[in-house]
């Protein structure tokens, strides 16, 4: 049995978690210092809780990082000063560069580096969730990993490829989540929007629905996805293309922050006073 060290359990982490322990795997957890949520979450996911940090690495075969963008390296950095001579797969939504540096850290620490991107939501259905992979040990990791309702993917190319495949699917799907969303809120804020969604209608009529579906779907995630949108600016900035989009989109969704943890979702109306009061 392969003891995989999961960080962190949080919405997509725990079902990743979950997904891999139906393959067979035994998935550890460091529940030191986190949050009674977090501790639930991996509770219902089925993970052993491992303690420390620490604990966590000297037990585990494999590490599997699901955190936010911003704390991906520091994660990493830990990782690397407890030793870890395992393969170190990082599922997170970072830019090539980003991603190759966290490569850098973890074999300098000792351990083999797998560079990794999820597209899709938390793997509970089958064919929904797909973790592409890149570097060496990638299929060795692919065939590990592809549990449950989680398919694992090899991308070609070495570390870096992965995170590129992520960023280029999220460039669109969030970052057009984003532009639409702010769209309605320029017409909002010059009271035209009645006659913005007339048109849509007409000439665009799926836009309302997915107005709306934007507003509901992510706007309680929205602070998740400044680092994201961050790091996707950082990607095309470094390939020479325009990075103004997805800056402009961080900052769409660094003012929807404060939506996070509200117990209803809001309207495209209330994002739009949110994002031009």
């Amino acid at each position: 049995m392969t003891t995989i060290g999961l960080l962190h359990p949080g919405e997509m982490g725990s079902m990743v978690g979950a997904a891999v322990r139906s393959g067979g795997s035994r998935v550890l957890w460091a529940g030191e210092g986190r949050s009674a949520a977090t501790r639930k979450r991996a509770t219902d996911a089925g993970l052993e809780d491992a303690g420390s940090l620490a604990a966590l690495v000297r037990a585990s075969d494999v590490i599997v990082s699901v955190c936010p963008p911003a704390s991906a390296a520091d994660q990493a950095e830990q990782v690397a000063k407890l030793r870890f001579a395992g393969i170190y797969v990082d599922g997170n939504a970072v830019s090539p560069a980003t991603a190759r540096e966290i490569g850098g850290i973890v074999e300098k620490g000792g351990a083999t580096f797998v560079d990794g991107g999820i597209i899709g939501p938390p793997p509970v259905k089958p064919g929904t969730t797909r973790l592409y992979l890149s570097g060496k040990s990638a299929e060795k990791m692919a065939a590990l990993l592809t549990a449950g309702p989680l398919a694992a993917l090899v991308v070609p190319g070495g570390p870096g490829a992965a995170s590129t495949v992520k960023m280029a699917y999220a460039s669109w799907t969030k970052g057009s989540s984003a532009l639409l969303l702010a769209a309605y809120a320029l017409a909002a804020a010059e009271g035209v929007e009645e006659s913005l969604v007339r048109e849509w209608k007409i000439s665009q009529p799926e836009l309302s629905a997915r107005a709306e579906s934007a507003a509901k779907g992510s706007s309680r995630k929205a602070w998740r996805f400044v680092g994201e949108m961050e790091e996707i600016a950082a990607a095309f900035g470094a390939s020479g293309l325009p990075d103004g989009f997805h800056a402009a989109a961080a900052e769409v969704y660094k003012r929807l922050a404060g939506w996070k943890d509200t117990p209803t979702p809001p309207s495209v109306e209330e994002i739009a006073k949110t994002l031009a009061p």
